[in-house]
């Protein structure tokens, strides 16, 4: 079953120059091109991310998780072009 990907993602893809689509990958969400080339596959099909968050728990629960996420993956989320990067602009 391939991931469904939400208007939150495609608003990140169109604010970050990229698009996406449900990923190939079967352990991953989305992949993630520019140019219609291939850069990543971001986001582990097992865990819910931001704009899900949102939709099962509200606003202010999604903002929490949102919060510890970035604490989480600080080190590596702030290379532009990595996949921790289109994950953490993408789907948080």
């Amino acid at each position: 079953m391939s991931y469904n990907i939400l208007p939150y993602t495609y608003r990140q893809a169109r604010r970050i120059g990229v698009e996406v689509r449900p990923s190939k990958r079967a352990d991953k969400k989305i992949d993630v091109f520019r140019g219609g080339e291939y850069l990543s596959s971001v986001g582990a099909k097992g865990y819910p991310d931001f704009p899900h968050y949102i939709r099962s728990h509200g606003k202010e629960y999604a903002n929490e998780r949102r919060s510890l996420y970035k604490k989480r993956h600080a080190p590596h989320r702030l290379k532009k072009g990595t996949p921790s990067y289109f994950a953490s602009e993408l789907l948080w």
